[in-house]
């Protein structure tokens, strides 16, 4: 059974930063992909980045520079770097796994980030 369990979110002043960790257990970790998501109050959930099981890295937008996602196969665990925090990245983080051919896929429990003064 696959459990993604998140950390690292927080309160966090504008122009801060946090790092976000996801460790995974139950599956064969090299071979899957990662990302984050995230969902803020009254909006969809949307995708923030994604790291493939080869290292290929995909950014929303708005966080490109900014944000940055890593792997440790080694340590099963993907981590989402973020700097220059901005009020709008306010939400709840969710890592996400996705299977090798994207047919499956698995949610961690979320983590709160929130960037206020």
């Amino acid at each position: 059974q696959v459990q993604l369990v998140e950390s690292g979110g927080g309160l966090v002043q504008p122009g801060g930063s946090l790092r976000l960790s996801c460790a995974a257990s139950g599956s064969r970790f090299s071979i899957v992909h990662m990302g984050w998501y995230r969902q803020a109050p009254g909006k969809q959930r949307e995708l923030v980045a994604l790291i493939t099981s080869d290292g290929t890295t995909t950014y929303k937008d708005s966080v490109k520079g900014r944000f940055t996602v890593s792997r440790d196969n080694a340590k099963r665990t993907v981590y989402l770097q973020m700097n220059s925090l901005r009020p709008e990245d306010t939400a709840v983080y969710y890592c996400r796994l996705d299977g090798s051919s994207y047919l499956y896929h698995y949610w961690g429990q979320g983590t709160q980030v929130t960037v206020s003064s």
